[in-house]
Formats: structure tokens, C-alpha cells, sequence
């Protein structure tokens, strides 16, 4: 009974000689200094000794390193006092510094030779400089712009410039210094030929990404730039652009592309929840490269008890993989619309440009799609031609923006002349604001607005899925998904009457949020949604409002919500669960 208590006793023991073994055996304070000057002196000096051996060599250096601190300055004759009380088992030493009379820039002599002499950015860079006769000596200021002056040379293409004069000549006892610094650019090199493996990458695909060409001035943004634009094609496993400085000729230099293949394959599998469509799997199968010409396939299938759907979608490259692509795809989907079963068989093709932050869309798409509704069957075939246009700028994180402002305008037609049961035209515009008046206060906007047409036909052949409906957590809170829409009566064969949601021709929804971050990744949430999804002069407002708590993950906010339908007879409260950004 008495050996375990020992050990624990031994234990202790030496947990407490550790523990005193790593503590200080200095305690030290400087005296006399504030701000920039007490902040260096701190640093020079470092942190307080945790040995005999270094507390005596803290000791001894200690009025070195205050001198060498405040000299960084142009402080260069200061009055150190030393104050040492050797108490054990921790000595105490004081330090009390007058920094005295700094010394100033007298005369600067900056010049920039050889090609760069006549560089606008050079000339730019020198007028901007942080010191200036009359101004304190400061020699981080100085080191500052001298590796300015070597990084822009790098960046602009003097690829062999060089310092070929630096020095401060101090003359303490007249308080002044002379700053010397000349930079001799040599030639500015010009792009030579590009190298790259074109058993990886197509020419025409690789001449089409490329942000500059051969005979170019260098300029290293534009070698960034490059290697961003192959890597985020997914194309690669890792790209390198590196300038051959050792293999130029003259004042060319020759570019090397280094890239390496990425997995032929990838996987991803996905489960998740929402009070919308349920529970939710995903498995996605994605091949970024199927040959050197940029073509790739992405197919995805998921369950849910609403909406099962498949999707498979071929990506080819106009003429540049970032900004010019043409998708064909194939797409089976089951869905719930108000009372409406519905399935959909889809094949269509579109062609997707970049034009800035615009983003323009051309598209061709056959929709089958059949459904039931209270015995009723029917079936429908269109041959939608559409075109879109969206925008979305933000600050900060894509998934929790501090500010944006998000935009998708879409319009599709459909002629009973071209293969398709119905005349229609069909519009939607949905809009995302985003802002952040004051620090931890946030507010977030939306308006979703639709509008259809049916030329001739009966409103009553229009696919579910070409409707309009309202409800759920991205539309009006407080209602069940896609819940809200125009409604049909039908006598049944009993003489009994049963009323279905069939959806509306036009869609008008707002919402407005506040937000309030308690930390940078909770925050609660007080919102009011209201609109609906209706027919012609059958306008009849919805609102929900609620409160929540959402938590910002890196795949977006995990949102949990009580949502009231306050404008019934009999409001009811609804659970709203989600994950995803306003984006």
C-alpha cells in the first residue's frame, strides 16, 4: 500500500524540480523608453534566461544589444544605466536608457542605372520613398526599400540587376548620415520560347491560356498569372513556371512549364439533411482530364425520399478551359411539386463564356417530363432554347462574405413548331445582397421574381417543373418545400371536392435578415420572408419570419431555424434546417 504513495510522492517531486528547473532566474525592466525605441530594445534582448549560464550572458551583453537596438533607430549616442541586484534564486536587473539626440539624413543619394533608369515603376518607387533629408536615421526603412528596389527589378524582368553601392556613413559626433544606394538593372529580358510537355496539354488548348507570348517584356505577375490559370483547370497535380535564367541568350529568357498529370479519377460521397428535401446521399465521379484536349466528365447520382436525380455532365473547351466551354449532359430527376409527382428525362447543351465578371450562357435542352396529380396523368415534350446571364462579386470568404452582391437573370422559349407540346416563354431573376454596416452586424437580402407565358395550349399541360412554386428553407420559411402555388379543385367520382397545389405562372419572393456574429464562427439570426407563387391578379402575399443559430463551417453555414407562417388563420412554427452559403 505504501510503494504506490511513494511513487506518486517521487513524481510530484519531480514534476516540481522540472517545473523550477524551466523557470526564469532573471527578472529585467527597461526604464526611460516608450513606444518604437522600448518596443526594439525588448526584442534585441529577447526573452528573460532560464539557466545560470545564459542569465550571466544576458547579463554581459545586455548594454550591447540596448546600444545595437536604438542605433536600428538612429540613436547613436545613448545613456544606459545598469542596475543589477543578484538575489537568488532570481537576480533582478533594471536598465534605465536616455536615447539622447537621434541622428538625421542629411544627404540621399539614390540612383537607378541601366535599363530601369527609364521605367516608369522605378521612377514611381523613388519618388514614394519613406525617409527624407531632415527625417531620423532609420535603417529598417532603408533595408525596407532596398529589397523594394531588388523585388521590382525581379518583377519587371532586370533579371541580373544588381546593388552595386549601399551604405550609411554615420558621423556621429554631427548627428548626420549620408544613405548611398545605386542599382544597376542591366537590360530587361524579354520572354523566349515557352517549354512545355504537349503529350499533357494540347498546343492550341496551352497557346490559349497563356498571358503572354514570346518576344513579351518578362514580367513575373504574368508567369503567376499563368500558372494560377493551369491549375485551376484541375487538369494538374502541380504546375511550376520558372524563368531559365542559366539558358538565356542575349536578353532573352526561356520559360519552363513543369506539370504534373492529376488522378485520372476522383471520388466524393456525400450525406447530409434538410428539412426540404431530407435526408440526402451524393456520390460523384470525376474525371478532370480525359485527354490533352481538355475534355471532362463529372457524374453525380442522389438520393433523397423528394428528389432521387442523376446527372451526368461533358465539359469541352472552346477556345479556353477557364472562360469558353461547351457542356453537354444528360439528366433523369423525380421530384415533388405542391401535390404534382413528377419525372424528368432531360439531354441539352450549352455554351458557357467569361467575360470578365460576367458570365454568359447559350443553351439547347429537350425536357421530358411526365407526372400525376390526384389520378390525373399527363406527359409533356419541349425543346427549350435559353440563354443566361449572371454575376457575383464578394469580399471575404466565398462561403461567409462580408459584403456581395450575387445575380442570374435566365430566359427560355419553347415553340409547338419546333418540337415542343407548348408555346412558352419563361423568365426568372434571382438577386443576393450582402452586407456588413458595422463590425459583427450583418444583413442579407434576396428577391427570387419569375414569370411565364403560354402562347396557346392549356395552362394546365405546363410541366410542374416549368411552374412556379414557393416554400422551404431558400424560399419562404414558415411553409413545407414548394408548398405555396396556385391551387386546382377537383370533384372527385363521390361528389367529395379535394384541392391541389399546381404551382403559378408568376413568382414574386423577398427576404430580409439580420444577423448577429456572437463569435467569427456563431451567429443568431432574425429574418421575415414573403411572396408567393401565383396566377395572374391571384396575388396573395405569404410571410414567415423566425429566428435562428447558424455555424459558419468551411463548406458554409450549418443553419438551424424556427420559422412561423404568420400570415394563416393558424400560424404554425417549422422546423428549418440547412447547409450552405447565401451564394
Amino acid at each position: 500500500m505504501r510503494r504506490p504513495a511513494l511513487g506518486c510522492g517521487l513524481l510530484i517531486l519531480l514534476l516540481m524540480s522540472s517545473a523550477a528547473g524551466a523557470a526564469t532566474t532573471l527578472k529585467f525592466s527597461v526604464a526611460g523608453l516608450e513606444g518604437e525605441q522600448k518596443k526594439n530594445v525588448l526584442a534585441y534582448l529577447g526573452a528573460a534566461p532560464e539557466s545560470d549560464q545564459s542569465r550571466l550572458n544576458f547579463v554581459v551583453s545586455a548594454k550591447e544589444k540596448v546600444e545595437s537596438a536604438l542605433q536600428a533607430l538612429g540613436y547613436y549616442q545613448p545613456e544606459i544605466e545598469i542596475d543589477l541586484q543578484r538575489t537568488e534564486p532570481k537576480w533582478r536587473l533594471r536598465i534605465v536608457v536616455n536615447a539622447g539626440e537621434p541622428v538625421r539624413v542629411r544627404d540621399i543619394n539614390i540612383q537607378i542605372l541601366g535599363a530601369a533608369a527609364n521605367d516608369d515603376n522605378f521612377t514611381r518607387l523613388t519618388a514614394d520613398i519613406d525617409f527624407a533629408s531632415g527625417d531620423v536615421l532609420h535603417h529598417g526603412r532603408f533595408e525596407s526599400f532596398r529589397k523594394s528596389v531588388l523585388s521590382l527589378g525581379q518583377r519587371r524582368g532586370y533579371l541580373r540587376g544588381e546593388i552595386v553601392a549601399s551604405r550609411i556613413e554615420v558621423e556621429v559626433e554631427a548627428g548626420t548620415a549620408d544613405v548611398v544606394l545605386w542599382y544597376d538593372s542591366g537590360p530587361r529580358l524579354r520572354f523566349d520560347e515557352i517549354v512545355v510537355d504537349n503529350t499533357l496539354i494540347d498546343d492550341d488548348l496551352f497557346d490559349s491560356m497563356l498571358t503572354f507570348q514570346p518576344g513579351d517584356y518578362f514580367d513575373q505577375a504574368r508567369l503567376q498569372e499563368l500558372q494560377s490559370r493551369l491549375q485551376r483547370t484541375n487538369y494538374f497535380s502541380s504546375v511550376i513556371v520558372l524563368p531559365q535564367l542559366g539558358r538565356s541568350l542575349g536578353d532573352q529568357v526561356p520559360i519552363a512549364v513543369n506539370l504534373q498529370r492529376a488522378k485520372r479519377h476522383s471520388f466524393d460521397v456525400g450525406v447530409g439533411y434538410s428539412t426540404d428535401t431530407e435526408e440526402r446521399m451524393s456520390l460523384t465521379w470525376r474525371t478532370p482530364r480525359i485527354n490533352r484536349y481538355g475534355h471532362s466528365q463529372q457524374t453525380r447520382l442522389e438520393y433523397s425520399p423528394i428528389n432521387p436525380s442523376g446527372r451526368f455532365t461533358y465539359s469541352i473547351p472552346v477556345t479556353d478551359p477557364l472562360t469558353d466551354v461547351v457542356q453537354l449532359w444528360a439528366r433523369v430527376e423525380e421530384n415533388e411539386f405542391g401535390d404534382i409527382d413528377s419525372r424528368q428525362n432531360e439531354l441539352g447543351v450549352k455554351r458557357e463564356t467569361k467575360n470578365r465578371n460576367w458570365i454568359y450562357g447559350y443553351s439547347l435542352r429537350e425536357l421530358n417530363e411526365s407526372w400525376d396529380i390526384g389520378g390525373y396523368s399527363a406527359s409533356n415534350d419541349y425543346l427549350l432554347f435559353g440563354g443566361s446571364v449572371s454575376r457575383r462579386t464578394h469580399r471575404g470568404s466565398i462561403v461567409d462574405p462580408e459584403r456581395g452582391f450575387s445575380q442570374l437573370y435566365t430566359l427560355e422559349g419553347a415553340s409547338d413548331e419546333l418540337g415542343s407540346d407548348l408555346d412558352l416563354l419563361r423568365f426568372t431573376a434571382a438577386l443576393r445582397y450582402v452586407v456588413t454596416p458595422v463590425p459583427r452586424n450583418r444583413v442579407v437580402t434576396r428577391l427570387d421574381l419569375g414569370r411565364i407565358k403560354i402562347a396557346s395550349g392549356d395552362r394546365r399541360d405546363l410541366a410542374p417543373s416549368l411552374a412556379f412554386f414557393a416554400g422551404g428553407s431558400q424560399s419562404i420559411r414558415g411553409y413545407a418545400y414548394q408548398s405555396l402555388g396556385d391551387e386546382l379543385t377537383v370533384v372527385e367520382p363521390n361528389g367529395e371536392t379535394k384541392t391541389f397545389v399546381v404551382g403559378g405562372d408568376r413568382l414574386a419572393i423577398g427576404s430580409l435578415e439580420y444577423q448577429y456574429y456572437f463569435t467569427a464562427n456563431w451567429r443568431g439570426a432574425l429574418f421575415v420572408d414573403a411572396g408567393d407563387a401565383f396566377n395572374g391578379g391571384e396575388f396573395d402575399a405569404k410571410v414567415g419570419a423566425g429566428f435562428g443559430v447558424h455555424y459558419v463551417t468551411p463548406v458554409g453555414p450549418v443553419r438551424v431555424e424556427l420559422a412561423n407562417s404568420v400570415s394563416e388563420d393558424d400560424p404554425s412554427w417549422r422546423l428549418v434546417f440547412a447547409i450552405g452559403a447565401e451564394f
